[in-house]
Protein backbone atom coordinates (compact mmCIF):
# COMPACT_ATOMS: atom_id res chain seq x y z
CA UNK A 1 0.00 0.00 0.00
CA UNK A 2 1.28 3.44 -0.90
CA UNK A 3 0.53 6.71 0.86
CA UNK A 4 1.23 10.35 0.18
CA UNK A 5 2.58 12.29 3.17
CA UNK A 6 1.49 15.93 3.47
CA UNK A 7 -2.22 16.21 4.37
CA UNK A 8 -2.68 12.48 3.82
CA UNK A 9 -0.70 10.95 6.70
CA UNK A 10 0.83 14.10 8.20
CA UNK A 11 -0.62 17.50 9.03
CA UNK A 12 2.40 19.57 8.10
CA UNK A 13 0.63 22.91 7.65
CA UNK A 14 1.79 24.62 10.84
CA UNK A 15 5.38 23.49 10.38
CA UNK A 16 5.59 24.41 6.72
CA UNK A 17 4.04 27.82 7.39
CA UNK A 18 6.61 28.46 10.11
CA UNK A 19 9.51 27.57 7.80
CA UNK A 20 8.18 29.83 5.04
CA UNK A 21 7.82 32.65 7.57
CA UNK A 22 11.44 32.20 8.62
CA UNK A 23 12.64 32.05 5.01
CA UNK A 24 10.70 35.23 4.22
CA UNK A 25 12.20 36.97 7.23
CA UNK A 26 15.78 35.96 6.43
CA UNK A 27 15.52 36.84 2.74
CA UNK A 28 13.50 39.99 3.25
CA UNK A 29 10.77 38.95 0.82
CA UNK A 30 6.99 38.76 1.29
CA UNK A 31 5.61 35.19 1.37
CA UNK A 32 2.02 34.52 2.41
CA UNK A 33 2.47 31.28 4.33
CA UNK A 34 -1.29 30.83 4.77
CA UNK A 35 -1.69 30.87 1.00
CA UNK A 36 1.19 28.44 0.63
CA UNK A 37 -0.30 25.83 2.96
CA UNK A 38 -3.68 26.10 1.25
CA UNK A 39 -2.22 24.34 -1.80
CA UNK A 40 0.36 21.86 -0.53
CA UNK A 41 1.47 19.13 -2.89
CA UNK A 42 3.61 20.47 -5.73
CA UNK A 43 7.41 20.60 -5.40
CA UNK A 44 9.01 23.21 -3.15
CA UNK A 45 10.74 24.96 -6.03
CA UNK A 46 7.43 25.43 -7.83
CA UNK A 47 5.93 27.20 -4.82
CA UNK A 48 9.01 29.33 -4.19
CA UNK A 49 8.90 30.49 -7.81
CA UNK A 50 5.57 32.17 -7.04
CA UNK A 51 7.31 34.49 -4.57
CA UNK A 52 10.88 34.81 -5.80
CA UNK A 53 12.77 35.48 -9.05
CA UNK A 54 13.78 32.25 -10.76
CA UNK A 55 17.47 32.80 -10.06
CA UNK A 56 16.83 33.03 -6.30
CA UNK A 57 14.82 29.82 -6.02
CA UNK A 58 17.68 27.29 -5.59
CA UNK A 59 19.23 29.17 -2.67
CA UNK A 60 15.84 29.70 -1.03
CA UNK A 61 15.03 26.01 -1.41
CA UNK A 62 18.34 25.07 0.22
CA UNK A 63 17.62 27.46 3.10
CA UNK A 64 14.11 26.05 3.52
CA UNK A 65 15.39 22.48 3.67
CA UNK A 66 18.13 23.39 6.15
CA UNK A 67 15.47 24.79 8.51
CA UNK A 68 12.87 22.06 8.09
CA UNK A 69 14.00 19.55 10.70
CA UNK A 70 14.33 22.12 13.48
CA UNK A 71 11.25 24.22 12.74
CA UNK A 72 8.69 22.11 10.87
CA UNK A 73 9.08 18.55 12.10
CA UNK A 74 8.27 19.27 15.79
CA UNK A 75 5.09 21.09 14.70
CA UNK A 76 3.85 18.15 12.62
CA UNK A 77 0.96 15.99 13.76
CA UNK A 78 -0.79 12.90 12.45
CA UNK A 79 -3.83 13.36 10.26
CA UNK A 80 -6.98 11.81 11.72
CA UNK A 81 -6.90 8.05 11.19
CA UNK A 82 -3.34 7.96 9.83
CA UNK A 83 -1.82 5.65 12.43
CA UNK A 84 -4.87 3.40 12.27
CA UNK A 85 -4.67 3.24 8.47
CA UNK A 86 -1.05 2.09 8.50
CA UNK A 87 -1.86 -0.36 11.29
CA UNK A 88 -4.74 -1.80 9.26
CA UNK A 89 -2.40 -2.58 6.38
CA UNK A 90 0.10 -4.15 8.77
CA UNK A 91 -2.60 -6.17 10.49
CA UNK A 92 -3.42 -7.84 7.18
CA UNK A 93 0.24 -8.58 6.44
CA UNK A 94 0.71 -5.69 4.01
CA UNK A 95 3.73 -3.51 3.34
CA UNK A 96 3.70 0.30 3.27
CA UNK A 97 5.54 2.86 1.17
CA UNK A 98 5.33 6.64 1.48
CA UNK A 99 5.81 8.45 -1.84
CA UNK A 100 5.87 12.23 -1.58
CA UNK A 101 6.88 15.49 -3.20
CA UNK A 102 8.76 16.40 -0.02
CA UNK A 103 12.50 15.79 -0.24
CA UNK A 104 13.51 12.36 0.99
CA UNK A 105 15.44 13.48 4.07
CA UNK A 106 12.61 15.66 5.41
CA UNK A 107 10.07 13.00 4.54
CA UNK A 108 11.93 10.33 6.49
CA UNK A 109 12.41 12.68 9.46
CA UNK A 110 8.68 13.39 9.43
CA UNK A 111 7.71 9.72 9.24
CA UNK A 112 10.10 8.83 12.04
CA UNK A 113 8.90 11.71 14.23
CA UNK A 114 5.30 10.51 13.82
CA UNK A 115 6.39 6.91 14.50
CA UNK A 116 4.69 5.57 11.41
CA UNK A 117 5.62 1.96 10.69
CA UNK A 118 6.50 2.07 7.00
CA UNK A 119 8.88 0.01 4.90
CA UNK A 120 10.12 2.64 2.49
CA UNK A 121 10.05 6.41 1.94
CA UNK A 122 10.59 7.96 -1.50
CA UNK A 123 10.72 11.74 -1.82
CA UNK A 124 11.04 14.54 -4.39
CA UNK A 125 8.48 13.11 -6.83
CA UNK A 126 5.11 14.56 -7.77
CA UNK A 127 2.16 13.51 -9.90
CA UNK A 128 2.79 10.77 -12.45
CA UNK A 129 6.49 10.79 -11.54
CA UNK A 130 5.51 8.94 -8.35
CA UNK A 131 4.45 6.00 -10.49
CA UNK A 132 7.92 4.46 -10.76
CA UNK A 133 8.28 4.12 -6.97
CA UNK A 134 4.71 2.86 -6.59
CA UNK A 135 5.18 0.23 -9.29
CA UNK A 136 8.64 -0.89 -8.15
CA UNK A 137 7.37 -1.34 -4.60
CA UNK A 138 4.43 -3.36 -5.89
CA UNK A 139 1.76 -1.24 -4.20
CA UNK A 140 -1.72 -2.31 -5.28
CA UNK A 141 -3.23 1.02 -4.19
CA UNK A 142 -2.00 4.55 -3.58
CA UNK A 143 -3.68 6.98 -1.19
CA UNK A 144 -3.40 10.76 -1.57
CA UNK A 145 -5.16 14.07 -1.03
CA UNK A 146 -4.21 15.79 -4.32
CA UNK A 147 -5.67 15.25 -7.79
CA UNK A 148 -2.09 14.67 -8.94
CA UNK A 149 -2.06 11.59 -6.69
CA UNK A 150 -4.68 10.06 -8.99
CA UNK A 151 -2.21 10.40 -11.86
CA UNK A 152 0.45 8.90 -9.58
CA UNK A 153 -1.66 5.83 -8.91
CA UNK A 154 -2.45 5.40 -12.60
CA UNK A 155 1.22 5.69 -13.56
CA UNK A 156 2.11 3.09 -10.96
CA UNK A 157 -0.60 0.63 -12.04
CA UNK A 158 -2.35 1.02 -8.68
CA UNK A 159 -5.86 1.70 -7.48
CA UNK A 160 -6.38 5.40 -6.79
CA UNK A 161 -7.67 6.00 -3.26
CA UNK A 162 -8.23 9.65 -2.34
CA UNK A 163 -8.94 11.55 0.86
CA UNK A 164 -10.53 14.99 0.87
CA UNK A 165 -8.27 16.35 3.61
CA UNK A 166 -6.33 18.63 1.27
CA UNK A 167 -7.43 21.29 -1.18
CA UNK A 168 -9.69 19.09 -3.32
CA UNK A 169 -13.29 18.11 -2.53
CA UNK A 170 -14.84 14.79 -3.49
CA UNK A 171 -16.32 16.28 -6.69
CA UNK A 172 -12.86 17.16 -7.97
CA UNK A 173 -11.52 13.72 -7.07
CA UNK A 174 -14.37 12.07 -8.93
CA UNK A 175 -13.90 14.34 -11.96
CA UNK A 176 -10.24 13.36 -12.13
CA UNK A 177 -11.07 9.65 -12.05
CA UNK A 178 -10.39 8.51 -8.49
CA UNK A 179 -11.39 4.90 -7.90
CA UNK A 180 -12.16 5.40 -4.20
CA UNK A 181 -13.04 8.61 -2.37
CA UNK A 182 -12.80 8.75 1.42
CA UNK A 183 -13.54 11.78 3.58
CA UNK A 184 -10.37 11.10 5.57
CA UNK A 185 -8.28 8.21 6.82
CA UNK A 186 -10.72 7.42 9.61
CA UNK A 187 -12.69 5.66 6.84
CA UNK A 188 -9.68 3.76 5.52
CA UNK A 189 -9.65 0.70 7.79
CA UNK A 190 -13.27 -0.23 7.10
CA UNK A 191 -12.77 0.24 3.35
CA UNK A 192 -9.53 -1.72 3.42
CA UNK A 193 -11.07 -4.65 5.27
CA UNK A 194 -13.56 -5.04 2.41
CA UNK A 195 -11.10 -4.44 -0.42
CA UNK A 196 -8.44 -6.73 0.99
CA UNK A 197 -9.43 -10.36 1.56
CA UNK A 198 -6.98 -11.44 4.28
CA UNK A 199 -7.95 -15.10 4.46
CA UNK A 200 -6.77 -15.75 0.90
CA UNK A 201 -4.46 -12.77 0.43
CA UNK A 202 -6.41 -11.65 -2.61
CA UNK A 203 -7.94 -8.37 -3.65
CA UNK A 204 -11.69 -7.90 -3.61
CA UNK A 205 -13.47 -6.41 -6.59
CA UNK A 206 -15.70 -4.43 -4.23
CA UNK A 207 -14.77 -0.74 -4.43
CA UNK A 208 -16.56 1.69 -2.15
CA UNK A 209 -17.03 5.33 -3.13
CA UNK A 210 -18.05 7.12 0.06
CA UNK A 211 -17.75 10.46 -1.66
CA UNK A 212 -20.61 9.57 -3.97
CA UNK A 213 -22.91 8.22 -1.27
Amino acid sequence: MGFDLDLTLADTRAGIAAVYDEVASRLGVPIDSAEVVSRLGPPLEQELAVWLPEEDVPAAAALYRSLYAEIAVPRTTLMAGAAEAVAAVRRHGGRVIVVTGKNGVSARETVDFLRLDVDEVVGSVFGAAKGVAIQQFGAAAYVGDHVADIAAARAGGALSVTVTTGAYPSEAMHAHGADVILRDLTEFASWFSVWCVPEIGAVSTVIRRPGRA
